[in-house]
């Protein structure tokens, strides 16, 4: 099977556009054409289907891109490891992650990742709702939660602490709780779900925040919105700590109950399928992010948070 007809279907299935997948390519439209026409007649089935006015991804076509995807994958990583190629990676690396982190955190590392990397071409889906890493077909995928998932594999970038904060203001109209009993007199910034969380304090004692017992008139499932809430007075939330870091530190925000925080043993991880070859271009940006972003604490955020302002 050729692989660069192969990469041309990729390619194609991502811009649902045969002509621009096949400029990419260096190929003319009639080229490419042909040589989707041809993978088809091969494998015996229509991949794509085309209309005068669109392309789309047939049912078929849909089944076979990850096989597809997975061939390419083993192919690049195999002439790396002979040393097949004297050029950087090259092509589209697919990486999802939650846009709070990647606003703050990745965003303004882009120049010095495409300076060092020109040809290698990132394609970024960021949502701080959950996700699928195999359903969407990424190469890479950052999530903020623990790594439970045996069909996945990681690389911890961090820890991932979370702990109650809110503005001085509304901590002046409000008062200051000093136990976590205190909290259900208290307004509540909520994440979407409304479950129970967890409280854990230095001595491992235990306790139970329960948005449903506080006053939850605010529930988001975005993490910057739920900083500029906070922010604004609107009540307590908890915050990871590479989110709000810059706050803590300028006073902006105060953390309350300081003696406690979220006890869920969550990480910032780079994760990918199990089934995936780990590719050069994929392992070159899981590196990248580690260099930059790995292991940092309170002090690192904020200092990252600088660097990016």
């Amino acid at each position: 099977m050729d692989t660069d007809s192969l990469r041309l279907f990729i390619m194609a299935a991502e811009r649902l556009n045969i002509s621009a997948a096949g400029r990419e390519l260096g190929l003319a439209p009639a080229v490419s054409s042909a040589r989707l026409a041809k993978l088809e007649n091969e494998l015996g089935v229509e991949l794509l289907h085309r209309t005068t006015r669109k392309v789309s991804v047939s049912l078929e076509g849909s089944e076979f891109l990850p096989y597809a995807r997975e061939i390419l994958a083993q192919t690049d990583a195999a002439r790396a490891a002979l040393g097949g190629t004297d050029t950087g990676p090259t092509g589209t690396l697919r990486f999802a992650a939650p846009s709070s982190f990647a606003q703050l955190h990745i965003m303004p590392l882009l120049p010095e990742f495409h300076q060092r990397y020109p040809d290698l071409t990132l394609d970024l889906r960021l949502s701080d709702k959950p996700f699928d890493a195999i359903e969407g077909s990424f190469d890479l995928a950052l999530r903020n939660a623990p790594l439970a998932d045996s069909s996945l594999k990681g690389r911890k970038l961090s820890d991932d602490i979370r702990l109650l904060c809110a503005a001085p203001e509304y901590l002046k109209q409000h008062g200051v709780p000093s136990k976590p009993e205190d909290l259900t007199a208290h307004r509540f910034i909520a994440w979407a779900n409304l479950d129970r969380r967890e409280l854990v304090d230095p001595a491992g004692q235990k306790a139970v925040l329960n948005p449903r017992s506080m006053i939850s008139r605010t529930i988001v499932d975005d993490g910057t919105a739920q900083r500029e809430a906070t922010l604004a007075g609107a009540g307590l939330s908890i915050n990871s700590l590479w989110s709000v870091a810059h706050e803590l530190r300028s006073g902006r925000l105060r953390q309350v109950l300081p003696d406690w925080r979220l006890n869920d043993h969550a990480g910032l991880w780079l994760i990918y399928p199990r089934s995936n070859v780990l590719t050069p271009k994929t392992r070159i940006f899981m590196d990248f992010l580690v260099e930059k972003l790995g292991g940092r604490s309170g002090t690192g955020w904020v200092e990252a948070q600088q660097d990016s302002l």
